[in-house]
């Protein structure tokens, strides 16, 4: 038998060690015994997926939120609150004892009165009131003198948004007792319950008679307003 050279003998040698190599590597990237690969990093912040399925990676902003679609595209930004929607969310309604309630100069016309119900942030925090107060007239012994007040009927609440120190107030209105002929009494104070509350702030009243029964006795409400009604 024919020998084979020497240069022949070590190609084989070779091509044998290569493909005994390839074998190996092939075997070992198929299997989960090899060493993990390292994470990928994908660039943004990762957003919650709007249908609830797996977050789609998105770049976060201050003012939207950006997801991906059904069909892979992205979907229209939507805008967040605005600051001052957001402020009057968190800060919520206040509360009797954050509140001093006053009342304001008469303002008469055509045989009418005319008062401010004045409420006044007192506390250290931004809160909001939003309505009709609540209100009675009661003499020096605490005893209500006349019907509750009526709502004026036509007006629409609006949230107002108080910061520390300032005010909203609500109008007090009624016939003067001489013009309408109602039986009128003197109160010692008026009783003021903000919106949604059950505890009452009392003001000293200063502004005369007032009706309590006979011809056209009502006393009439209205919303709060932003500032104190001078």
């Amino acid at each position: 038998m024919a020998k084979k050279s020497p240069s022949v003998h070590r190609t084989a040698l070779l091509a044998g060690t290569a493909a005994l190599l390839g074998l190996l590597t092939a075997c070992g990237s198929g299997g989960g015994s090899g060493t993990a690969s390292s994470p990928t990093t994908l660039p943004g912040t990762a957003a919650p997926a709007t249908d609830g399925g797996t977050s789609a990676p998105a770049t976060a902003t201050d003012s939207a939120t950006q997801s991906t679609g059904p069909s892979g595209e992205a979907a229209s930004a939507k805008p967040s609150k605005t600051a001052t929607s957001a402020a009057a969310a968190a800060s919520g309604r206040c509360h009797t004892s954050e509140l001093r309630a006053s009342v304001g100069r008469n303002d008469p016309g055509a045989g009418q009165e005319n008062f401010p119900i004045v409420l006044t942030n007192a506390s250290s925090r931004t809160c909001t009131v939003r309505g009709f107060p609540g209100a009675a007239f009661v003499d020096a012994s605490g005893k209500q003198l006349g019907p509750d007040p009526k709502r004026q009927s036509g007006s629409t609440p609006t949230t107002v948004t108080l910061a520390p120190g300032r005010s909203a107030w609500a109008g007090l209105t009624f016939s003067n007792p001489e013009v309408s002929g109602a039986h009128p009494a003197t109160p010692a104070a008026l009783l003021v319950t903000p919106p949604d509350e059950r505890a009452s702030l009392k003001v000293t009243w200063t502004g005369g008679q007032v009706p309590v029964s006979g011809n056209s006795s009502s006393v009439f409400l209205t919303v709060f307003s932003p500032g104190s009604g001078a």
